[in-house]
């Protein structure tokens, strides 16, 4: 059964949607001119990576997830940490990438496992008139030569691949099949039947038919059609990312990666999951300003800190080691000796006494490890 968008009672929705829209936005321009906005961003990352396995009932230590970063583990890696240090390595590709890579053949590879196989998402400026589906990009005419078979059976299994989404999309009964893989996945963890192609598919036509809602409620029904749909058997954590991934692209969020996880972390699971869809919705959009105001937050307390940091620079020669101590602690939730030692190459004592000279404060208070922070 199909994903029906239906009738959205507005009356109610479109107040949270404004109020969510305002913060995002105002957030957004607050990071643009923001003196810590590198930082703030690398914080974002390891923050919203941790709420999003919080969401799905796993629990990952930032600073496990911080040292993990810098192969600085002090323990043996979990099966989560490592899921969650995936969904920083995601982050920061999709904000290394132009706006429109996300939705592009390329970014939906690289962060759903699958091809993109009906065009791109387009942004409001670049579209030229009004459809249902955007069509497929013109397939390259194959050159004449020893390949050719092997390039016609290619394009015949796309052509499979797109008659069985038609049928599945129009709601008629597609038997299942066994899905290739390109890698050795496990059949005791993975459903081999699963057509995730399909399913994904089937949700960007939703988001495709809802392009007319406002961003927000867009975004908040999207995101309520990928946890219905059940897109992928392994990477729920994939939705927000690509819904975060659309804020960027429409210029909602043009210089930040909204962090959609941590705002569902402030939203009570029964919330998230009641059985009406309007409250559903409401619960994203709630989500989405826990997620602006979140930020609006942190970056204030950045600021601060590194106002009162800054006074301890003055006087200090040109080649003081604590500007870029400074830039190191603004951009990480903590940081331990080792850390400071490699990136600022000084000795043990002379992170010590950096440390000491800035006035950071302790996070561990244990002798054997220690790490620091900022207020």
């Amino acid at each position: 059964m199909a994903y029906e968008i239906g009738k959205i009672p507005l009356e109610s929705l479109i107040g949270p949607v404004a109020q969510a829209t305002g913060a995002l936005v105002r957030l957004d321009e607050r990071i643009a001119h923001s003196p810590v906005r590198e930082g703030w961003i690398e914080r974002s990352h390891f923050h919203d990576a941790a709420a999003a396995l919080w969401v799905e009932g796993e629990l990952v230590h930032l600073e496990d997830l911080v040292f993990h970063d810098a192969h600085m583990d002090q323990r043996r890696p979990t099966h989560e940490l490592t899921r969650a240090h995936a969904v920083v390595r995601k982050r920061r590709r999709i904000l290394s990438q132009p706006h429109d890579w996300a939705f592009g053949r390329e970014g939906l590879r690289e962060l759903t496992g699958q091809h993109a196989e009906f065009g791109t998402i387009q942004s409001e400026d670049d579209r030229e008139g009004e459809g249902s589906v955007l069509p497929a990009a013109e397939p390259p005419v194959p050159a004449n030569g020893p390949d050719d078979d092997l390039l016609a059976q290619e394009f015949a299994e796309i052509d499979a691949l797109l008659a069985r989404s038609s049928k599945f999309l129009r709601g008629e009964k597609v038997p299942p099949r066994r899905v290739p893989q390109d890698d050795d996945r496990l059949t005791v963890l993975y459903d081999q039947d699963w057509d995730e192609a399909a399913r994904l598919a089937e949700w960007r036509d939703v988001l495709e038919r809802s392009r007319r809602l406002p961003l927000m409620l867009r975004v908040a029904l999207a995101l309520d059609a990928w946890n219905d749909i059940d897109v992928l058997q392994r990477g729920a954590w994939v939705g927000p990312l690509l819904m975060a991934a659309l804020m960027r692209q429409e210029r909602l969020a043009a210089h930040h990666l909204p962090c959609l996880h941590l705002g569902a972390k402030n939203i009570p699971r029964d919330r998230r999951r009641a059985r009406n869809r309007s409250d559903r919705l409401l619960a994203w959009i709630d989500a989405m300003y826990e997620a602006a105001s979140a930020g609006l937050k942190e970056h204030d307390r950045l600021l601060l800190a590194r106002g009162q940091m800054e006074r301890v620079l003055r006087g200090r020669r040109a080649s003081s080691k604590l500007p870029a101590l400074l830039d190191l602690v603004l951009s990480r939730p903590l940081v331990s000796t080792s850390m400071i030692q490699d990136t600022l190459e000084v000795s043990r004592q002379g992170a010590l006494d950096l440390v000491g000279a800035l006035k950071l404060r302790e996070m561990t208070g244990r002798g054997s490890f220690r790490a620091w922070g900022v207020l």
